[in-house]
């Protein structure tokens, strides 16, 4: 588990989630820049920030939007795979494409249930940092509504972007310098491992929390 409080570890995860920064198409991307990339997830992270908060929009619009913009900028494939560490290799493919689904689904109602709690928050680029041909790190910050308490933090937050045929896509967001697939990575193991070593342990407790019951190793 994170080392953060987990107050701010929750509120982190989720104005990180919030900021989802919107594809564009490969026509306007011919190779990975920093610079780029920090102007790109600039613009687009400030449009996700007014398309997904607020009252406006029903839950089932919010989760829509929400899917969309999962499947179409983050490589989930890749974050699930990882998240499931080394039980990705004995699971069968039929409890592979299961729990991708379920992956997806709990991060989709997890964060959309947070949304509608949250407005006014403002988006900021700090910088980027190229740590591979493929990946580079854009360092950002979620500053409190105007008019918060003084004592109100921003928080910080690292995308881990990969260019790949032509586009952006995060593979990774680290909240205060707690990586988001490390940390799901350790709770899915010791859910597995609190199961025999089962894979079905996790699609289990997966299975109980999308259909709105608490898992107790969740």
């Amino acid at each position: 588990m994170s080392t953060l409080p987990e107050k701010t570890w929750a509120i982190g995860l989720f104005l990180a989630f919030m900021i989802i920064p919107i594809i564009s198409s490969a026509e306007d991307i011919k190779s990975s820049d920093g610079s780029v990339a920090e102007v790109f997830i600039q613009n687009l992270g400030d449009k996700a920030l007014s398309s997904l908060t607020g009252n406006n929009i029903s839950d089932q619009e919010r989760n829509k939007r929400l899917r969309d913009l999962l499947n179409d900028n983050f490589s989930m494939g890749t974050i699930g795979r990882f998240a499931m560490g080394k039980h990705w290799r004995s699971a069968s493919d039929k409890q592979k494409e299961e729990y991708l689904s379920l992956f997806e689904d709990l991060i989709v109602d997890t964060y959309s249930q947070r949304f509608r709690e949250y407005s006014g928050q403002k988006f900021i680029v700090k910088g980027h940092q190229e740590i591979s041909k493929k990946d580079t790190v854009i360092h950002s910050e979620i500053l409190p509504p105007e008019g918060s308490a003084d004592d109100a933090p921003s928080i910080k937050i690292d995308w881990r972007v990969r260019f790949k045929k032509d586009e952006y896509r995060v593979v990774d967001i680290s909240v205060e310098g707690v990586s988001m697939i490390v940390t799901q990575r350790s709770d899915f193991d010791a859910v597995i491992q609190r199961g025999g070593g089962k894979v079905e342990a996790l699609l289990a407790s997966l299975r109980d929390r999308n259909n709105g019951e608490e898992p107790k190793e969740l």
